[in-house]
């Protein structure tokens, strides 16, 4: 075989490489012969004599970008293949041609209500079968980069959201002589705990995000009374404690947004105690809800664990047997436990936003 022969098999092998992967889906293999026979020059092939091999097929990688599906077959016929398919998060964007005799109406409805994309009939047409691929493939394309765009665009839009979140926690914090690294290592210390504690990731990234907001009622605390050097008197402390309830103000109440509720929550209730003594409303157990109880550790470790103009940051083991002892009283003890355990995680944070 000389160079020229090699050079072409390359290119063959290469463009049938880039092709779309059509997947075949028949128990008569004439017709599956058929079909493949009118596609093979321009596309991938891959074919399955049965249901319960259609399926293991469209779930092997690469999957394919589009499949044709007989519904007459033993077993498991196409109706179930397509509805297994469409509910599995690997294959339920594949398209989905339905290709068979039955002719009824309510057979072609059926299978589009199942989320098939088209309805051929057999015997087949050549061109139609070349031509109804050839639309669905260019549609299944432009929805796939449709989806890319929205990601794309949702990723900017969640990026924005949390700057603009944490600038906000960040207003609280200057004015009470915290740093900016202050929030941020909070709210990922409670994302870290949230995780730890078994809770899903789209909470833990709602707590990420809200957790900055804990302390933002601040703002509309007098200066006099938030940057007192001296402890506070009663008076001025009853002041204080009303940041929680301005928070929750600030955040606003029956807003539909999921994060602007849990925001609303962390800010009214991280203070709240495990036995009943915090405030505002001096609840108790598992009647805090869990966002407050979580980033009550969290606020309090980096708290202790960071110096401030009228203090000395604590050594990190000083902080954890705070904390431990304070389980059951002022936190929640299975939340300390995870804590405790999760503690050299949570000095990476540290490392990693210094002040």
């Amino acid at each position: 075989m000389n160079g020229l022969s090699i050079l072409r098999i390359i290119l063959t092998k290469r463009k049938q490489q880039e092709n779309p992967l059509i997947l075949i889906v028949d128990d008569v293999p004439e017709n599956i012969d058929v079909l493949a026979g009118v596609l093979k020059n321009n596309y991938q092939i891959r074919v399955a004599r049965n249901g319960r091999t259609g399926i293991k097929l469209a779930r092997m990688q690469p999957v394919p970008d589009l499949i044709l599906l007989d519904i007459m077959m033993p077993e498991i016929d196409g109706y179930e293949v397509c509805e297994t398919l469409k509910a599995d998060l690997e294959t339920k964007h594949i398209p989905i041609i339905f290709v068979s005799a039955k002719i009824a109406v309510e057979d072609e409805i059926r299978g589009l209500e199942l989320g098939a994309v088209d309805y051929i009939t057999k015997p087949v047409s050549p061109p139609l079968v070349t031509q109804r691929v050839k639309v669905h493939l260019a549609l299944s394309q432009q929805n796939r980069e449709l989806d890319r765009k929205v990601n794309e665009q949702t990723k900017v839009i969640k990026q924005t959201r949390s700057q603009i979140i944490q600038r906000l926690g960040r207003a609280a914090e200057y004015k009470d002589n915290e740093t900016g690294m202050h929030v941020i290592r909070m709210s990922r210390y409670s994302q870290l705990l949230a995780a730890a504690a078994g809770h899903c990731e789209e909470f833990c990234e709602l707590l990420l995000n809200a957790a900055p907001m804990h302390d933002v009622g601040k703002i509309g605390i007098p200066d006099h009374i938030l940057k007192k050097p001296a402890a506070l008197d009663a008076d001025e402390w009853l002041i204080m404690k009303e940041h929680t309830q301005i928070g929750a103000e600030i955040l606003g109440d029956g807003s539909s947004s999921s994060l602007m509720k849990m925001a609303r929550s962390v800010a009214l209730t991280h203070h709240e105690k495990w036995d009943g003594s915090g405030y505002p409303n001096g609840l108790v157990g598992e009647g805090i809800p869990i966002e407050g109880r979580i980033v009550a550790i969290a606020d309090v470790f980096d708290a202790l664990t960071s110096e401030r103009p009228y203090k000395k940051a604590w050594k990190v083991d000083d902080a954890v047997q705070e904390i431990e002892k304070s389980a059951g009283s002022h936190f929640d003890p299975k939340l300390v436990a995870v804590f405790v355990a999760l503690v050299p995680q949570l000095l990476e944070v540290r490392d990693s936003f210094k002040d």
